[in-house]
């Protein structure tokens, strides 16, 4: 009965991860057992990347190494037996960009996923060559390549950002061409590797960095030549896109004039060597002064051909006669003034003796007709009752008369009346 109690309770485990509990954990040798069942059942597959970190050694049943993806920092470790090794066509260096057929294993006592490589290919430089065109179509067809992303060069940058191999040449012959043309310019450099399987990831994030300045007004991307496997991660899709979002415009100048890595396609401008590159990104100083020297001497020839035209136009405007005796105008025209006015007065004087002599025959016919006159001939109006008498047949006996003669008035009284005689009367 005792031992019964000493005994430790033996709990039921959880079936399955998901049914794991604070209460109900997995012991961890359990967890690593099931990881090794699970990657055990897993199939042998074709995998590609880059090999770096290789280890082999002399004599060694195993040889050691990393396969890294060529876009992303991802990798797993590799190992390959030596007789597998021997048997693979594949030059083994860093960098080389291979074809793995292995079976993933799982290392229980390191907890770490590993691949047990069987065979390894290189990829061939014509199917390199077919992918780079693949890509090239697939982001040309994104936009990435066309003429309105470009950006124009600034014309005096006063910082330049530089991606180069450490201590390249290239380095040196950007740098020193261009200060030889304007001694003042600054730069940022980033040195990294240029080549290898590191390069898309350094590059990278140099460009990245530059481009993040705000110092930094155009970034060059400069490399020496190189043969095509080297210059692969300038056209790696990753760097691409990561040269596209760029907002600083971008010069790249990788390998020959010949050498076209999609990095070209994708900048801002095309530089066939580091040593043009200098010569695009900043201005010659003493080509910009000769110039500026001509520039004013062609401005100094066209202003006096200006002046001297504009004196020729005044000088001839000068001698003509109008200017010159100016008073030749204004006496033409007061003659002319002074030839109206004496028609003008003749016309008007012509005007007036023809009114007057019309005023003084109407002033004869109103006086010939006029009352006044023919009371100065001795006759006289007489007035009964307010109105002018026509008749005597219209007056009375004692009516009062009121007569006007051409000079003074008389008062009278009607004492007999005569009426005029019928037209068959006798007088």
């Amino acid at each position: 009965m005792l031992c019964a109690m000493n005994q430790p309770v033996r709990r039921q485990l959880a079936a399955t991860a998901a049914e794991t509990t604070p209460e109900n954990p997995w012991p961890l040798r359990l967890l690593i057992m099931k990881i090794t069942q699970y990657v055990d059942r897993m199939s042998a597959l074709w995998v590609e990347g880059q090999l770096v970190e290789i280890s082999r050694r002399p004599g060694a049943p195993m040889a050691y190494m990393t396969l890294r993806d060529s876009d992303v920092d991802m990798s797993i470790p590799l190992v390959i037996s030596a007789r597998d090794l021997a048997a693979s066509t594949v030059r083994i260096v860093d960098g080389a960009r291979v074809i793995v057929h292995a079976k993933p294993t799982f290392w229980a006592r390191r907890g770490t996923l590993q691949l047990q490589a069987r065979e390894i290919r290189p990829i061939g430089l014509g199917e390199l060559l077919a992918r780079i065109e693949h890509l090239k179509r697939v982001l040309a067809g994104e936009g990435l390549f066309d003429p309105a992303r470009k950006v124009p060069l600034p014309f005096l940058p006063a910082v330049v950002g530089l991606v180069c191999g450490r201590e390249s040449k290239a380095e040196h012959d950007v740098v020193v061409n261009a200060k030889a043309r304007w001694p003042r310019v600054r730069f940022e450099i980033r040195e990294v590797a240029v080549q290898g399987p590191d390069a898309v990831a350094e590059v990278s994030r140099a460009l990245a960095e530059l481009d993040a300045d705000p110092r930094v007004e155009v970034i060059v991307v400069a490399r020496g030549g190189g043969s095509v496997e080297d210059l692969l991660p300038f056209s790696n899709e990753h760097l691409i896109r990561v040269a596209a979002a760029c907002r600083t415009p971008i010069v790249s100048a990788i390998g020959h004039e010949t050498d076209t890595p999609l990095l070209d396609l994708v900048a801002d401008h095309r530089a066939s060597t580091p040593t043009d590159a200098a010569k695009r990104i900043v201005p010659d100083v003493a080509e910009e002064a000769r110039a500026l020297v001509h520039a004013r001497e062609r401005m100094r020839a066209a202003l006096a051909h200006t002046l001297a035209r504009e004196q020729s136009v005044l000088t001839a405007l000068r001698n003509r006669p109008v200017l010159a005796e100016p008073r030749t105008v204004l006496d033409r025209h007061a003659e002319a003034l002074r030839a109206a006015r004496r028609e003008l007065r003749r016309a008007l004087a012509w005007r007036l003796d023809r009114a007057a002599s019309e005023v003084s025959r109407l002033r004869a016919q109103v006086v010939a007709l006029s009352p006044a006159a023919t009371l100065e001939r001795g006759y006289a109006v007489v007035r009964a009752r307010g109105h002018v008498v026509h008749d005597a047949a219209a007056l009375a006996p004692g009516d009062a008369l009121d007569i006007r003669l051409a000079r003074g008035r008389l008062e009278a009284a009607v004492t007999a009346i005569h009426p005029a005689p019928t037209p068959t009367e006798e007088p």
